[in-house]
């Protein structure tokens, strides 16, 4: 017998886990404020559904991939009449930690078994049942979907019942993506008023692992250890050869960078690590 489930929200993402999902044999109703995206999954075999409360009506397990905290709240309240006691719904969407929280907990409490599990995985990732999924609320109700969460992912962590952290560390990875790739566009600015090819550039990372370094000095944050290996002052001489060559080019990052070295140089941590940059961060 086909397990019952809801997709609310059929985006890229939401679809992709649709079209899993029927491909295991599910048996699926979906939803979307765009209808038209939903409709379009009917032609794969889920059942198109006109209201949150009619794609959930019978479902065993109800997943949410929404835009933020405010759809995710009005979509649960649309769909509430109709879900069944024991029905948990499963929230993909990255939202805030404060307002996780508190809905987590006032929704548990008011007897909606629901529970945060964002993602990291792409739309291809989630047609082929990859990329991972963090967990974090009630250990009970982890249990309950656990086995489905690890047919619809090759990694599935539980963080514990604290219902934020999942948001949290779902943020902290999506910073780290985007940061990164901010960087990577300011290299390739960099290289490119030099003159330097793109595929020249990604020659360094044959030899060159910046996260290793990155890494641990990273770890040495939280201990407010900051004996300098490359100071501050020296990292902020480096910044201005960068923002040099780049001249007038638009840049991502660096001039945020550059902005806070400057205040930490003016407060007297010129002679610190290039780790200092992170002192308000920490305790």
């Amino acid at each position: 017998m086909p397990e019952q489930i809801a997709f609310l929200g059929t985006g890229r993402l939401g679809a992709a886990f649709v079209e899993a999902a029927l491909g295991r044999g599910d048996a699926v109703a979906v939803w979307n404020r765009s209808a038209d995206k939903a409709r379009a999954l009917a032609s794969r075999g889920a059942r198109f559904a006109d209201t949150p409360a009619d794609a959930v009506r019978g479902a065993v397990r109800v997943h949410l991939v929404l835009r933020d905290d405010a759809s995710v709240e009005d979509v649960i309240a649309a769909a509430r009449p109709a879900l069944g006691p024991e029905v948990v719904i499963v929230d993909h969407t990255t939202t805030q930690p404060g307002p996780t929280a508190e809905r987590a907990r006032r929704l548990n409490a008011q007897g909606v078994r629901y529970l945060h599990c964002p993602v990291f995985i792409g739309p291809p990732a989630a047609r082929q049942g990859k990329g991972t999924i963090m967990a974090s609320g009630p250990r009970a109700l982890f249990d309950q979907v656990r086995p489905a969460l690890e047919r619809q992912a090759e990694r599935v962590e539980y963080l514990g019942d604290r219902p934020e952290m999942a948001s949290v560390l779902k943020l902290a990875g999506n910073l780290h993506i985007i940061g990164m790739l901010a960087l990577i566009a300011d290299m390739l600015t960099l290289c490119k008023q030099s003159g330097v090819a793109p595929d020249d550039a990604f020659k360094l990372f044959d030899f060159f692992n910046p996260m290793t370094g990155a890494l641990m000095r990273g770890k040495t944050m939280p201990a407010r250890n900051f004996t300098p290996n490359f100071e501050l002052g020296m990292a902020r001489k480096d910044i201005a050869l960068m923002l040099a060559t780049a001249g007038d080019a638009p840049l991502a990052a660096l001039p945020g960078i550059a902005q806070r070295m400057d205040a930490l140089i003016a407060a007297g941590h010129a002679a610190d690590d290039v780790s200092v940059i992170g002192i308000d961060a920490v305790p």
